[in-house]
């Protein structure tokens, strides 16, 4: 197929100081969990952007210096010339599909704790740290400025000697020494580098001169800088110092990479946020500066990208949610594929792997972060040599998926779905206030499905064990799903909590099912959430926006803590909090009458009532395994049935995120007929000395010092 003409603009090149990109698509700075831990990882990824035709291609953050130490994160590392293999593996993956590679140049000031190197942290001012660690971080002197120059400049030719075609200068998400020096909350000096916007930009400006200098000619210079911190005056904004400091700087860098701070900020979730969000904190930048301008806004329609471009608010269509999501976006709308984009969802399961010091994972692509180490690509799967039909049960996102990934090997498959429509729990948690574009999680593996002649798709098709022996397919896999236990069994309760049954009790299934119209009793719904991540939280919201008084009880000190994760818990808990709900923390359930709750403090064990009318346990769910256990028990019969194996997939096998679920699928379908070795690791795993060619670094400086001397 050929492109739409209307996309044509996002096809023309664009220089950026002395080099070009290729095309209008940029994936900005996105941590990838894997970093100086996992370097082959990390290669293989940002290589696949570069294939899907990314015209640049940057890395995560690089700590510059031990004293911007984010262990245990695994971000880049530049503190030595010991960090270049790793790094010059990126670029030269990037290269190799003709894309250019950015770095982005970081010291995180009082942002980092410096776990490993135990190093004091540095500031502009005597700070606290941003973790909960007891540490402080010291006011910077002018020995401490030097050397801080000393190090970006050291930093930006190392980056130039791994090969980076882009040097960035960062001072975004609150996150930067640059940033903490720029902000009033952060910097009260009162030296020539505090006080005045030209004394607080003084150390910023100096930085990119120095970087200008070390890199030379041959190297672009771009800035990434929040704009606007949506803090009102207290922080920087994009109609104050925001817009002050990109007009002061206005053609000082190659390029400027424009955004919202903190992370929360600008990585916002779908729940809280619309495609293009960011637009009005960031258009004002191109009237002040000629250079060429990148953001980013979650875009996933090349329509809107052509209008941000248009609208001349953007030279470069920036993402790093996007381009986890699909890769090979930019080639889908260059040769009109573009029906074919596996949009983002907004759900933010990618910054949940750097918040928890893993390689990422995503909710729409199960291949992100296996590219190297089980080689699996996002586009391609090898074709079966031997395909050989095969059943899957349930038409959710493991289903779906493994249909998907089934019927591209080659294979044919028959999908059925006992109720009347496909998508299974996604369709159902699609409903909820806010999480309308999880549905694409379904409409695309349906949509794709649809154009497999090697498909067959059964909607309102319940299977028994008899059905399943009578048909014969040599390979069955079950992805019948979960359900939502109502006996209060979770992380807090290990044991069925017998009272609940006293009073009205509605299951997050008949609301995932029926709405607030569930709940018939008068009187106060309880949420009780004892799930911690969204569930819980997403339910008393779509009970309060109906009128119901509603009262969110968690054993937890917040609501919904794993969505910190996400990036999200703050909003979650606002949100909450804006529409009238009362929330009760660290409580667990310790009785029941028709209508009152008696709660236990799970510190103090001192109880009270409250009142309840209507009671929703969100705690932990059990998997809907009665086909697999009724085929299990007549094992004997599937050889004289034709059948070879019978799988469960995705939360049938072990409930847990819409993002694993699909994983499950995509996994069986690539090894349906492979017998794994299940002693073994199912995937390579990194050796730092062969990348690295040598084994001395992993030496006591001792050892190394004393066969120097010999």
């Amino acid at each position: 197929m050929s492109r739409d003409p209307r996309f044509d603009i996002l096809f023309e090149p664009v220089k950026i100081g002395p080099v070009t990109a290729r095309n209008r698509f940029y994936q900005v700075p996105h941590c990838s969990g894997m970093g100086y831990r996992y370097p082959n990882a990390e290669a293989h990824l940002r290589g696949m952007k570069a294939e899907g035709g990314w015209a640049v291609v940057s890395t995560q953050e690089a700590e510059i210096h031990p004293t911007s130490d984010l262990t245990p994160a695994n971000e880049a590392r530049l503190w030595d010339e010991g960090d270049l293999p790793a790094l010059s593996a990126v670029t030269e993956r990037i290269h190799h599909h003709g894309s250019l590679a950015a770095i982005q140049l970081v010291h995180n000031g009082l942002h980092v704790a410096n776990r490993f190197s135990r190093m004091i942290p540095l500031a502009p001012s005597h700070a606290i740290s941003d973790s909960l660690d007891p540490v402080q971080a010291r006011a910077m002197d002018k020995t401490d400025i030097a050397d801080m120059r000393r190090w970006y400049r050291n930093a930006a030719l190392r980056a130039k000697k791994a090969g980076f075609d882009i040097i960035y200068v960062y001072a975004g998400h609150d996150m930067s020494v640059l940033q903490h020096f720029l902000s009033r909350r952060h910097n009260d000096r009162s030296d020539e580098y505090g006080g005045s916007f030209e004394n607080r930009l003084r150390l910023f400006r100096e930085i990119m001169e120095d970087t200008r200098e070390a890199i030379g000619d041959t190297c672009a210079l771009a800035v990434r800088l929040a704009v606007d911190e949506l803090m009102g005056p207290s922080g920087i904004t994009s109609e104050g110092e925001g817009k002050d400091i990109v007009s002061a700087l206005a053609e000082l860098p190659d390029l400027w990479d424009v955004n919202l701070s903190d992370w929360s900020n600008d990585s916002q979730t779908a729940r809280f946020s619309e495609e293009g969000y960011q637009e009005p904190y960031i258009r004002f930048v191109k009237s002040v500066t000629t250079k060429p301008v990148v953001g980013v806004g979650r875009y996933t329609s090349p329509d809107s990208m052509v209008r941000a471009i248009r609208q001349g608010i953007l030279d470069f269509i920036g993402a790093a949610r996007p381009s986890i999501a699909d890769p090979y976006l930019p080639k889908k709308i260059e040769e009109g594929r573009v029906d074919d984009i596996r949009e983002c969802i907004g759900c933010n399961i990618c910054t949940s792997g750097d918040n928890t010091n893993v390689p990422m994972r995503c909710t729409q692509n199960p291949t992100i972060g296996e590219e190297w180490r089980k080689g699996w690509h996002p586009e391609i799967i090898a074709s079966s040599p031997a395909p050989e039909p095969a059943l899957i049960i349930g038409g959710g996102p493991a289903g779906l998926e493994a249909a998907r990934a089934l019927a591209q090997r080659g294979v044919d498959v028959a999908l059925a779905e006992a109720g009347g429509e496909w998508g299974g729990r996604v369709a159902r948690e699609c409903r909820l206030p806010g999480l309308a574009t999880w549905g694409r999680v379904r409409d695309w593996r349906v949509g794709q499905l649809s154009t497999q002649v090697n498909a067959q798709l059964y909607l309102h098709s319940p299977l028994s064990a008899d059905d399943v022996l009578q048909y014969g397919m040599p390979h069955v896999a079950i992805a019948t799903g979960a359900r939502w236990r109502c006996d209060g069994v979770g992380r807090t309760h290990r044991q069925p909590l017998d009272f609940l049954s006293e009073g009205a009790l509605v299951s997050p299934d008949a609301l995932l099912a029926n709405g607030a119209a569930a709940v018939s009793v008068d009187g106060p719904v309880v949420v009780f959430d004892d799930d911690c991540f969204y569930i819980g939280s997403v339910l008393a919201e779509l009970l309060a926006r109906t009128g119901r008084a509603v009262t969110f009880v968690t054993p937890e000190s917040q609501v919904s803590p794993w969505s910190k994760n996400t990036l999200e818990q703050g909003r979650v808990q606002r949100r909450l909090i804006e529409l009238g709900v009362e929330i009760i923390p660290a409580m667990a359930l310790a009785g029941r009458t028709k209508d009152r709750l008696e709660l236990s403090c799970v510190y103090s064990g001192k109880t009270r009532q409250i009142a309840c009318g209507t009671l929703v346990p969100v705690s932990a769910r059990l998997p809907d395994e009665t086909l697999w256990l009724d085929l299990k028990a007549r094992e004997a019969e599937w050889a004289d049935a034709g059948i070879k194996t019978v799988t469960r997939l995705g939360d049938c096998l072990a409930p847990g995120l819409i993002a694993a679920a699909v994983y499950s699928g995509h996994q069986y379908a690539r090894t349906y007929q492979e017998q794994g070795d299940r002693d073994r690791a199912p995937f390579l795993r990194e050796d730092i000395a062969m990348l690295y060619g040598t084994s001395a670094r992993l030496e006591p400086a001792s050892v190394r010092q004393e066969k120097a001397t010999v």
